[in-house]
């Protein structure tokens, strides 16, 4: 039986979020305002199929999926691209890939001593 990501996940630390930014092109105007917010992730569960959305006092962000299934997501409002997302479960990690125009896009999720973990590759560089 997978992890339950059921909750709000307030962000405790964002490590190396601007050098993620810079892979991904976001101007730099975003970036300043970007790195210095503390994001609210809310996350429904229902078995695979995930309700997400990720709240901040600059911008919100929703993306709802079921794991194994690929969708097309448009990433607006965050780097305004259009990829293939592929989420997967790797144990009781949450796998994601994005196939696009840039690639090594995607994050894994996993919850470990209570808080929910985030990392995010671009190019190479991860962020938690």
């Amino acid at each position: 039986m997978p992890a339950d990501y059921n909750g709000t996940w307030e962000m405790e630390s964002n490590d190396n979020f601007e050098g993620y930014m810079v892979a991904l092109d976001i101007d730099f105007a975003t970036r300043k305002i970007a790195k210095h917010l503390k994001q609210t992730k809310e996350i429904v569960q229902d078995g695979d199929n995930f309700k997400t959305k990720t709240l901040s006092t600059f911008r919100n962000y929703e993306v709802n999926y079921t794991v194994g299934v690929e969708f097309e997501e448009h990433t607006k409002g965050l780097d305004n691209r259009v990829v293939k997302t592929l989420v997967t479960w790797d144990g009781d990690k949450l796998v994601c890939v994005q196939k696009g125009e840039k690639k090594n896009r995607g994050w894994k999720h996993w919850i470990e001593g209570g808080l929910l973990h985030l990392v995010r590759d671009a190019t190479q560089i991860h962020s938690t």
